[in-house]
This record gives C-alpha cells, sequence and structure tokens, in this order.
C-alpha cells in the first residue's frame, strides 16, 4: 500500500505551519516550493521554544541526567501497575517476586523505549506499562478458576498500603500466582499479535485517511482527563505534600524558567571556564520530585507524619517501604518464561484484545502529540504503522517476559516533553538504556519504592492535565466559531465522560451470550479515550462541513512530503522517521512501495 494521498489529511499533514498554528493557503495556484520555505521559516523561528529538538544531541552528562528525568517521569506508572496487579495475582507477602516483576517491567521498557524509537516511530517517545491491559486482566483473574481467596486478597491488599513485608499464617501459597502470571502472559502474547498485524498490513493508515483533529482532539484530552481518579487517589494520601510538588514543578518550570546557574565547566582551548545552565528549565520535574522527597524524609525523620498505618497523611512517611531494599537481589536479569511457559485460553485472549485495542488508539494519539512537542512534522501513515507494529512485537516479548502486562506510549513523558522543552530523541533513548540498567540492579530500582504517593500523585496531577492541554492544543487548525465544530466536541468529549462511568456502575445492562463478547464490549465502553475518539470519527464523517472548509478533515492541495523534500531542511522532513542505516537502500528498490511500514519513498 503506497502513502497517504497528497490532498488527503489535515491531520497526517507534513506542512509545518500544521505545527506551529500558522496557516499556510495552499490552492491550486499556489507554489508548493514557497509555501515549503515559508513553512521552513515559522518552523525555524519556533524552534527557538525548544532547548533541544527531536535530532539535537545534548552533552553526554545532561543526557544522563535528563533521561534520568524521563526515567522519573515514567517510574510512577510503571510501578503502579505491579503494585496494583499484587492483589489479583495474589502474590500476598512474596515481596521478592514482586519486586522481580517491577524489575520486568522496568526492563522491557527500557528495551521498548529503544525498539521504538530506533526502528519504530522513531519519536522521543518512551514506552511502558499500560493501564489499558490493567482491566482485561483483572476481568480474567476475576475469573472462578482464577480468582483467589478473599482473605488473600484482602491480606495483600493491607500488605501493599501498609508496606508490612510479611504475615504469620498466611495459607495463601507463594508459587500459585506463578500459574495466573503464565495465564496473563499467553493471552497478553496472542493479543499482541493482533496489533503487530494491524501495523504491517497498513489496516491503520486506511483509518487515519479519515482522522482529523476533531478525532484526535477529544481522544488526546479524554486521556488525561480521564486518569484523574489515579492522580486524585495518589494526592489523596496528603494533599499538602501533593500540591508542594505540583507548585515547586510550577516554580520550576514556569517561573525560574529562564534563571541561570553558573556551573564550572573545561573547555580544551580554553580550560577551565564558567558557563550558565538553565537548570530549572532543563530539570524542572527532576528537581521538584527531589525536592518534594527531601522533604517528605525530612518530616519522616521528625515524626511529623503519623505512624499508625490506619491514620491519614501515613503514606507520605519514606520509611514504609524500606525493607524491601534489604530483600532485593542486588543484581538479576530478567529473562523469558521466567515464570514458566505461558497459557492460552480463548477467552483470556478476546478479554485482552479490547486492552491491545485501546493501547493502539492511545498510542496513535502519543505519536502526534509526541512529534507536536519535540518540533518534529506530523509522522506519515507508514510511520504510525511502523510504529504500532514495533509496539506490538514490543507487547509480545513483554508478555514472555512476564511483567504482567505489555507496554504503549507513556503520556506523561509526552507530557514532560512540553514542560521541560526538551525533545531529544537521544535524551529518550538514554531513558531507556537506564531502564534496562536500573531493571537489573535491584536495589537501585527498590530506593526508589521508598517514593511517597502524595509526591507522585503531586507529579500526576502536573502530567495528566499537561496531556489534556496538548489534546486542545489541535483544535488551533480548525473553525472554532462553527457550530458543527463545537457540537462535535462537545458530544464526543461529554459522552466519553459519561458512558463509562455508567457502564462502569451498571455492567450488567450488556447482555451478549458469549462471555468473551460481553467482556470486550465492556472494556470497550469503559475505556474514555476509545468512546470520545470513536463519536468523534463517526460525528466527524458523517456531518456535513460548512462551505469554507476550515472545519473538515479533507484541505484541498495540501504540501505533501514530496513537494517539500528537496526544500525543506532533512532534518525537519521525513528524514526524521527514516530508518537508519538501510531507508536509502530501501527505496532503491520500487516493491518498498507496496510495504505499508516501510520508509517514506
Amino acid at each position: 500500500m503506497d502513502d497517504l494521498p497528497r490532498n488527503k489529511s489535515t491531520l497526517i499533514n507534513v506542512s509545518a505551519s500544521r505545527e506551529n498554528g500558522t496557516d499556510i493557503e495552499l490552492s491550486g495556484n499556489n507554489n508548493p516550493e514557497s509555501a515549503c520555505h515559508a513553512a521552513v521559516k515559522q518552523t525555524t523561528k519556533n524552534e527557538n521554544v525548544l532547548i533541544y529538538a527531536i535530532e539535537d544531541v545534548p552533552p553526554w552528562y545532561l543526557c544522563i541526567l535528563l533521561g534520568f528525568q524521563q526515567y522519573m517521569t515514567a517510574f510512577g506508572s510503571t510501578i503502579s501497575i505491579p503494585l496494583i496487579l499484587a492483589g489479583p495475582l495474589c502474590i500476598g507477602s512474596d515481596y521478592v517476586g514482586l519486586s522481580e516483576i517491577i524489575a520486568t517491567a522496568f526492563f522491557m521498557g527500557g528495551v521498548s523505549t529503544l525498539l521504538q524509537s530506533i526502528v519504530g516511530i522513531r519519536i522521543p517517545i518512551v514506552q511502558g506499562a499500560t493501564f489499558a491491559y490493567l482491566t482485561p486482566t483483572v476481568a480474567i483473574l476475576g475469573l472462578p478458576e482464577w480468582k483467589c481467596s478473599i482473605e488473600a486478597r484482602n491480606h495483600t491488599i493491607d500488605l501493599m498500603a501498609t508496606g508490612v513485608n510479611g504475615s504469620e499464617g498466611f495459607t495463601d501459597n507463594y508459587l500459585t500466582w506463578h500459574s495466573r502470571m503464565r495465564e496473563i502472559q499467553g493471552a497478553i502474547c496472542v493479543a499482541s499479535l493482533f496489533q503487530v498485524i494491524i501495523g504491517a498490513t497498513g489496516f491503520l493508515s486506511i483509518i487515519l485517511r479519515y482522522i482529523g483533529p476533531l478525532t484526535i482532539t477529544p481522544t488526546i484530552t479524554i486521556m488525561g482527563l480521564s486518569l484523574f481518579p489515579v492522580a486524585a487517589n495518589k494526592a489523596a494520601t496528603h494533599w499538602g505534600i501533593s500540591i508542594a510538588t505540583l507548585c515547586l514543578i510550577a516554580l520550576f518550570s514556569q517561573y525560574f524558567a529562564w534563571v541561570s546557574i553558573p556551573v564550572p565547566s573545561y573547555k580544551r582551548n580554553s580550560g577551565c571556564i564558567v558557563t550558565k545552565l538553565p537548570v530549572f528549565k532543563l530539570f524542572p520535574i527532576l528537581l521538584a520530585m527531589l525536592t518534594a522527597w527531601f522533604l517528605c524524609f525530612i518530616l519522616t525523620l521528625t515524626n511529623a507524619f503519623p505512624d499508625d498505618s490506619s491514620t491519614w497523611g501515613y503514606l507520605a512517611r519514606t520509611d514504609i517501604r524500606s525493607d524491601v531494599i534489604d530483600r532485593t537481589p542486588w543484581f538479576r536479569v530478567p529473562y523469558p518464561c521466567q515464570w514458566g511457559l505461558p497459557t492460552v485460553s480463548a477467552g483470556a485472549v478476546f478479554g485482552m484484545l479490547a486492552g491491545v485495542l485501546a493501547s493502539m488508539i492511545e498510542s496513535v494519539g502519543d505519536y502526534y502529540a509526541c512529534a507536536r512537542l519535540a518540533g518534529a512534522p506530523p509522522p506519515s501513515a507508514r510511520a504510525v504503522n511502523r510504529g504500532i507494529m514495533v509496539e506490538g512485537l514490543c507487547c509480545l516479548l513483554t508478555g514472555l517476559m512476564g511483567s504482567g502486562n505489555g507496554t504503549t506510549s507513556y503520556s506523561e513523558n509526552v507530557a514532560a516533553i512540553g514542560i521541560t522543552r526538551v525533545g531529544s530523541r537521544i535524551v529518550v533513548q538514554t531513558a531507556g538504556v537506564l531502564l534496562i540498567i536500573l531493571g537489573c540492579v535491584g536495589k537501585v530500582g527498590a530506593v526508589f519504592i521508598t517514593i511517597p504517593d502524595p509526591v507522585i500523585g503531586g507529579l500526576f496531577l502536573a502530567m495528566f492535565g499537561m496531556v489534556a492541554a496538548v489534546g486542545l492544543s489541535n483544535l488551533q487548525n480548525v473553525d472554532l466559531n462553527s457550530t458543527r465544530t463545537l457540537f462535535i466536541l462537545a458530544s464526543s468529549m461529554f459522552l466519553g465522560l459519561t458512558i463509562p462511568d455508567w457502564i462502569n456502575k451498571n455492567p450488567d445492562v450488556i447482555h451478549i451470550g458469549e462471555a468473551s463478547v460481553r467482556q470486550i464490549v465492556i472494556v470497550l465502553l469503559t475505556t474514555s479515550m476509545f468512546v470520545a475518539g470513536a463519536i468523534g470519527f463517526i460525528l466527524d464523517l458523517t456531518i456535513p462541513g460548512s462551505s469554507n472548509k476550515k472545519d473538515r478533515i479533507h484541505v484541498e492541495n495540501d504540501a505533501s512530503l514530496e513537494d517539500c523534500r528537496d526544500v525543506i531542511d532533512s532534518r525537519k522532513a521525513a528524514s526524521i522517521y527514516d530508518i537508519p542505516l538501510i531507508s536509502r537502500y530501501l527505496r532503491q528498490h520500487s516493491y518498498t512501495r507496496y510495504i505499508p511500514f516501510c520508509v517514506d519513498l
């Protein structure tokens, strides 16, 4: 299948004006070359906002620090999912096993990040455990043959909340969770093949021909808004610390953004010199988290926080999980089938397909948001196909490794690019390497388990709100005075919040004979971003547009990638999405135009 036609999607538009909110009208009488020059001029002007663009390479020490910041941003979500799954898996007080699952999640997050940024979509986007797989996983483990006893489940939840490292008289065998994990592994592996096929065949690019801002906006916006319970639950453990963390992020990223700190350095020709480094602009998230964490540490030492696990504010302490550090091995490399050979059942596979569908929708939205914030042109259909295919392969590998989850693009790390203004690909690849290393060094990762919940909650308050704002920014190229546009946005976003909430409260209203089909329907209807995106997509296709077509999906005579290939600097155009080393050779063969996930011709 060839790439997208020239005069189709507004969203998949390589004109740099789409990245910067500048309207460059292109009609049949316009000169594409002059339009591309104007786009490049505007892009160059806007790129001053970015400290490091997608193909910029910061100094090695900044790569490590900025990569570590991305690692810290992904840390909360990556560790949250294994902790949530501990109850349904009936892990009990087997904290060593839990730490191994957490290490596997970090390890595969790093592997997936490297694969995606090198041969996949090739944008600076972090991959990690996904909440999209969580709902079907809990549903599978809730089946009678896998459901653990109520006593065991409650005991596990108590342990997770209090940080207790064991309990005498706990009757559930620690190794019984291995069989449950193998069932989840098999479901993830088989369901991930569906994602690989969708990307490899180019079926997704067919859908993308008809997707515009009125589909992407509610999908990304609701993605951020629907996560508010996660942020609220974490922040509610101690609102004072959470608000303090949020204020520190705002202080460092907005108020102190232009404050530079003198830093001694050395140059070969100049010797020892002092340079001014915009520390607060580069590391607002990392500085805010470390400051809030240190504040909690001081308040824990002074017993300002209660030491009773039933008292509000207890989870702000930094010593409630400190014993995990002693019990975690220093070094352990995760390996495939470490819990045994995966098992496969039809019901589990069909249920997990719902998570795969939701994950793909989330990832496509993240691709465009990440490219926008990193100063890259919108990815072509071929690049998106390749990204989805590689993401499916990464989920397959993650399922074999046994983290109890798959991998997807992290919205919070996309938001971190918007806050830090660092969109360098090499920085995210450094974060991937750190994820792999720290996934193997158990005690290093165990140290970060002691980060208090309200600190993570404060981070989520900033990150998820930023994701919603990025979604709304896609509306800069549509007519917001049009009643058609307002109706589509209102309907998709409002129903995207109300329908999942109602289905969650009334799951019995879905009457379908086949249990696996019913499970898929329930999971899809309870996924806010899927409901909002689907409604926006249907309405945008079926409701007639206005005569000026500013609120329509299709735009006449848009500048295509081939129009701009000889004009726009290759660093700013499609070469950003080229596969390293082999793209030049692939373009020499005509058959590659029929490969949907190949490089752009």
